[in-house]
Order: structure tokens, then C-alpha cells, then sequence
């Protein structure tokens, strides 16, 4: 029997792959790497780009094209034979990862080649992979001596091991809660679109009733429009207690010892580096040039934007208390509320603008967007193999040649991991004579269509589509042809959330807007007056929504620049004290945010969670050269593409925003755009 992650494939043969093909493969990939590149370093007589790195990226582009498709489907598809094997590999791949960053002959022949003369002939995305590959062995201690490598070693795959549990223990907390309703009258105020989404769901459990879960649609609706109170608070607790000590799974799939250990081991791999704390570490291959310079960027912002946050929340507990005889705002009640009160100002609800973006219409409001913008045609393929039946396949071409595919899973049901991202799946790069066209993965949890009738999207589904499509952008639109910055690969973490951020921009524009929506059933545009509405709305509490990403950016810097290994605080005892200087939503005491917390304990984000806040600072400043020129302004679309979308992390960001901007940025667009005085 064959292993199709043995084989090559243009595309992954997701319906060929099983969960015992992936140990197998992936030790049988690092193996033939080890003894290849051994072999390479032994018979290298002359350094140049051809001799040493061509070779290299092949044989990482071979283990990533078996890995990427395991890795997506564990995400989207898991299952417990899949988690396994999945888990079984990482600590492995992290320890090949780490070993291949240590190796000393290959770091000389690296250093070799920048120093050698071919270098200054070399293209500039070649000069900077290099760059960062050496920057990359730093940071694996590649100088360390023998036993400090060793323990360098056991961290990095002790780390991979442990995060990847901590994703787990998430999902399996969030997928094992649900509380059935019998009784209709308890579930008053959700919307009849909500509560058939419940209903089926009770019904594919072959249950009767409607069924609630920790999904992102249900519990966002109950949150939302439950007049129930202690029904929002039931599903609050449930959802901020998963995987901890508390709620009522208390000491299921708890996160917190893991946490302990993550902080633990990421200090220690900082110190035998050289470096005083983690979030120096963080911040090696960034735009940001220090801890202080980061520190000083959140301070700033808190201090613009905490006097609105205040005086928002003041005027949401008055009009609780007069109008919802609610005299005790609390955490639970804050979504319910303030669409009480944005229906109340702007004669608007989240829920009367969703027949107005059905998800076919957004979805060719959105390529005809991007269409303009970039110059580019996008075209769904149906013959593609899928993991499930609600994924789709396209083909982007420009002037009839093709040049990138993308997967797109929309909604949300079980097994499959919560919130939206953007993954890579193949990378654009030369290949002999023909070039390998990049492919993306984006993946959203958005509400499902309950059967029989189109996805209905809310504003802000709309808006986390057009985000992840951005990433896509990023790696699909890339003309560079070196694999270590091809697309996303190489661009500094916090600028990589620049293309996402300003893609959303077309969300509140008027003639964009008039792309993406129009009714399901008449097809009739979305009338003046609700348009009006809605773009009014846009800045509605959003300094309460800005006090919230500063609350969980500094927390995370925080928790990574303070960590002190002889009496650690606990990061409860953080999370408070952050709340208390900044946040101006109590969170009740058994409130666990930081047991969920994915982005920083099961992904890229750690001691990088302010670059959701840093790259916005970039965004709003490029789209302003757009409100100046015109938002579908040809010469603009071109020149962000040419500049950034196109070269991906073949150069520093600061270079590329210049090359855009004509300057570095500035925060004043990012204020002016979320209306902070």
C-alpha cells in the first residue's frame, strides 16, 4: 500500500489520506533530510546559492507538502486517530527544526555565502532569506556549546508538544459542553434564524429541543439576544472557564499547569540564548526594535483611548439601568446591551442586516473587490478534492494565466478547531524551469446554513472573511520565487496583519458595500437607510473595543517580558492587575480568558499580540493614500500590490510600507478611523 504524503502532488489527496499514513511519512521525510543534508555538507566544496540552497528548499518544500494537509485537516476534520498521530509528529518536527538550526557546518556555509562575492549579485529576496536564515540559527543557538544545545533541543519540541496539547485541551473543552432547551419561552429575544440553527442541531444529535454550544455562532447569538440573563451568564461562565480550574468542567483538559510550563520553558530557552526573557526572543525578527519601544506603544495607545472606553461604558450602564432595569452591569450582559442600545441610536441590529449578505453574494462582492483592486479573476473549481462537503476550491488568474489557488471553509461544526485563519498550503517558488503557483488554506467558523436555506452573514463575518482573505492575498499575489520569503513565509509578525486589517476597509465603503450585499430573497440592494445606519454604527464602542485588544496585548507582553523564574507570578494575579489599568468591563473572578488563550499558548502570538494593534497603525495609514486617490484607484491598487502583496517577505517591512507610503507611518489614520478623539 502507498503513502500519498510520499508522493508528489500538485494538490493534497485529502480523501487519501489516513491518519496511519502520517508517522510513517513524516520520520521517513526527516530521515531521508538528515542523511540528503549530510551528505550535501559533506561533498560542498564550492558556497554558492545553487550548491547549498536550492537543494535545501526542495527537500523542505517535499516535508511541508506532506505536513501541510496533516496539519489542516487535524485543524478542520480532527479526529482521535488524527490528533494522535498529529501530536506523535510535532515534537519530532520541532527536533528536526531545531537540529537542522544548530548545525554548525551548515551555519558556516550560510555565513559563507553572505560573505562571498555572488552574494551582492544575488536578488534582493535571496540577500534577505539569507539574512534571516541567519538570524534564524541564532535563534536556535546554533553558537551554543554542546550540552546547552541539547537542553536548547528538549525545550523547542517540549514546547511544540505542549502547545499543541493546550489546542487540544481547548477544542475538546469547548466541543464537550451543550445544554439542551425544551421550553422555547427560555430562549426569548434570539433571533428565528438562530433558534433553527439550534434546532438542527438538537436534531442532527437526535435530540429534540434546540441545543446550545460553545461554538462561536451560538454562543455569539445567545450572548447577543438571550433575555434570559442567567442564560447569557450560564454559557459566559462555561465559555471563559474552558480548560481550568473553574466553571462547570472545573479541572477538565486544564490549561493552567500547561501555561506554567510554556512560561516556564520559554524564559529558560531565552536565557541559554543570551537574551534576558522571552519576549526579547519575540521580538528578534520583528519590525519592533525593543521591549520598551513595545511597552511604550501599548502605554500610548491605552492613555489615546482609555478617557472613550470610560465614557462608553458610563453611558451603557445609564441606559441599562433606565431602559433594561439592569442596575449591575456585568460581563455577560455587555453584548446584550450594547446592541440594545445600537439598535436604540442607530435604528439598526446586528440581525437586520444579515438577509442583506447572503454568503454567495459576499463571496463575488469580495472577488469582484479584489478583482478591481489587483487585477485579478477568480474562479471556483468543483473538481477538486476536498476534506468536506462544505469546502470549496478556486483558481485566481490574471490576464488568463494562472497564478494562485485558495481552499475556503466557511462554517463552523464540530471537530473543527474555533476562529479564522489563514495557513499556507504549497508556497509560490521556482522549480527548474517552471514556477510552483502558491496555494492557501482560509478557514472561518461562521454561522451554517440551517438546511434547505443560503448562509445569511452578519457585518462582522463579513468583515472576518474579508480579513483572512487578505492574508490570502499576501501569500497568493507574491512574485517572489524563494521559499523561506515566498508570500507570508519571512514577513515580520507584526506587520503581517497589515494586508488583512486593509482589506476591511472595503467593508465600510459605500461602493463596495453595494458589491457584497443584497438581499436573499429580491436580490434588492441594501436601501439608503439602512446603509447610512450602518456606516454611522461603524465606530460604535470602539474604544471599549480597542481597551480590550490593548487589555489582552499587554497582558501577553507583560507575561513574557516580567516572567521571573525564581518566584513567577501567576498569570491570574497579571491578568488582574492589566484589567485593572486598563479594561473597563469587570470580568467576574472565575473568568479563565488566558486558559483559551490559543494565540499565544497554541500559535504564533507569544509576546506578539500587540501586532493585531501595531499592524492596524500600517493599514488605516495605507488605506488613507486610497481615501485620498479613490478606493478603487488603479494606479493605488497596483502600487500597494507591487509593493507589498507582491514581494512578501522578501524585504523589511518598514521598507516595503515606505516603498508604499512614501514615508513611515503614522497613527493618526488609525485613530481617525476608529473615531478616538
Amino acid at each position: 500500500m502507498t503513502n500519498p504524503l510520499l508522493e508528489f502532488h500538485t494538490l493534497p489527496p485529502f480523501s487519501a489520506i489516513c491518519a496511519e499514513h502520517v508517522e510513517p511519512a513524516i520520520e521517513t521525510l526527516i530521515e531521508q533530510n538528515r542523511v540528503a543534508l549530510e551528505a550535501q555538507l559533506a561533498e560542498l566544496e564550492t558556497v554558492t546559492w545553487d550548491s547549498l540552497i536550492e537543494p535545501i528548499d526542495a527537500r523542505n518544500e517535499i516535508l511541508n507538502q506532506a505536513w501541510s494537509p496533516v496539519s489542516h485537516l487535524n485543524s478542520v476534520v480532527n479526529s482521535d486517530a488524527l490528533r494522535e498521530a498529529y501530536n506523535n509528529c510535532v515534537g519530532k518536527l520541532a527536533q528536526w527544526g531545531t537540529e537542522v538550526g544548530q548545525n554548525e557546518a551548515l551555519f558556516q556555509a550560510y555565513k559563507a555565502l553572505s560573505e562571498s562575492e555572488e552574494f551582492a549579485e544575488l536578488t534582493q529576496a535571496q540577500r534577505h532569506s539569507i539574512k534571516l536564515a541567519l538570524q534564524s540559527f541564532d535563534l536556535s543557538g546554533v553558537s551554543l556549546p554542546k550540552d546547552k544545545k541539547q537542553s536548547f533541543s528538549r525545550l523547542k519540541q517540549r514546547l511544540a508538544e505542549l502547545s499543541s496539547t493546550f489546542g487540544d485541551n481547548v477544542m475538546d473543552a469547548t466541543q464537550a459542553w451543550s445544554l439542551l432547551i425544551t421550553d422555547v419561552e427560555e430562549l426569548a429575544g434570539v433571533t428565528d434564524s438562530s433558534l433553527a440553527l439550534f434546532n438542527q442541531a438538537a436534531a442532527e444529535k437526535n435530540q429534540e429541543g434546540y441545543l446550545l454550544t460553545l461554538d462561536q455562532p451560538c454562543f455569539i447569538a445567545i450572548m447577543t439576544y438571550a433575555d434570559s440573563r442567567s442564560l447569557r451568564e450560564k454559557l459566559y461562565q462555561a465559555f471563559t472557564t474552558r480548560a481550568s480550574d473553574q466553571g462547570p468542567q472545573a479541572g477538565q483538559w486544564d490549561n493552567s499547569a500547561i501555561i506554567d510550563e510554556i512560561l516556564k520553558l520559554r524564559h529558560e530557552a531565552a536565557q541559554i540564548l543570551g537574551l534576558g526573557n522571552a519576549a526579547e526572543v519575540s521580538l528578534a525578527p520583528k519590525m519592533a526594535s525593543s521591549t520598551d519601544q513595545v511597552m511604550a506603544f501599548l502605554s500610548d495607545l491605552t492613555r489615546q483611548v482609555k478617557p472613550q472606553a470610560e465614557k462608553e461604558f458610563a453611558e451603557l450602564s445609564a441606559f441599562a439601568k433606565a431602559e433594561l432595569q439592569i442596575d449591575d452591569l456585568k460581563a455577560w450582559d455587555i453584548a446584550y446591551v450594547s446592541e440594545k442600545l445600537r439598535t436604540q441610536r442607530y435604528a439598526i441590529s446586528v440581525e437586520a442586516l444579515r438577509p442583506w449578505f447572503p454568503v454567495e453574494r459576499v463571496l463575488n462582492g469580495l472577488f469582484s473587490i479584489a478583482g478591481r483592486l489587483f487585477d485579478i479573476s477568480i474562479e471556483e473549481d468543483s473538481s477538486v478534492d476536498l476534506w468536506h462537503k462544505d469546502a470549496r476550491f478556486y483558481r485566481i488568474s490574471r490576464n488568463g494565466r494562472a497564478i494562485a489557488s485558495f481552499y475556503l471553509d466557511l462554517y463552523a461544526r464540530e471537530r473543527k478547531q474555533g476562529g479564522a485563519w489563514m495557513d499556507v498550503c504549497r508556497s509560490r517558488r521556482k522549480v527548474a524551469d517552471s514556477i510552483q503557483l502558491p496555494v492557501a488554506y482560509l478557514t472561518c467558523n461562521f454561522t451554517p446554513p440551517v438546511t434547505g436555506k443560503t448562509a445569511l452573514l452578519t457585518h462582522d463575518e463579513v468583515t472576518t472573511l474579508f480579513h483572512e482573505f487578505g492574508h490570502g492575498l499576501h501569500h497568493m499575489l507574491t512574485q517572489v520565487e524563494v521559499l523561506e520569503v515566498s508570500g507570508i513565509n519571512g514577513v515580520a509578525w507584526d506587520a503581517v496583519e497589515l494586508p488583512s486589517q486593509f482589506l476591511e476597509n472595503w467593508c465600510w465603503q459605500e461602493e463596495s458595500i453595494a458589491l457584497i450585499s443584497g438581499h436573499f430573497e429580491s436580490g434588492e440592494a441594501l436601501p439608503k437607510i439602512m446603509l447610512d445606519k450602518l456606516l454611522a454604527a461603524k465606530n460604535f464602542q470602539s474604544g471599549m473595543a480597542l481597551a480590550r485588544q490593548l487589555e489582552f496585548a499587554t497582558f501577553d507582553f507583560r507575561l513574557h517580558l516580567e516572567y521571573n523564574p525564581v518566584n513567577p507570578d501567576s498569570p491570574q494575579a497579571l491578568i488582574n492587575q492589566v484589567r485593572e489599568q486598563i479594561a473597563v468591563i469587570k470580568a467576574p473572578d472565575y473568568n479563565r480568558f488566558q486558559n483559551g488563550f490559543g494565540h499565544i499558548f497554541a500559535g504564533g502570538y507569544s509576546a506578539g499580540y500587540y501586532s493585531y494593534l501595531w499592524a492596524e497603525v500600517l493599514s488605516a495609514d495605507a488605506f488613507s493614500l486610497f481615501e485620498e486617490q479613490g478606493i478603487f484607484d488603479q494606479t493605488t491598487g497596483d502600487k500597494f500590490r507591487a509593493a507589498i502583496l507582491e514581494k512578501g517577505g522578501s524585504d523589511d517591512a518598514m521598507n516595503l510600507f515606505v516603498q508604499f507610503r512614501g514615508r513611515e507611518p503614522s497613527n493618526e489614520a488609525l485613530l481617525r478611523h476608529r473615531g478616538i478623539a
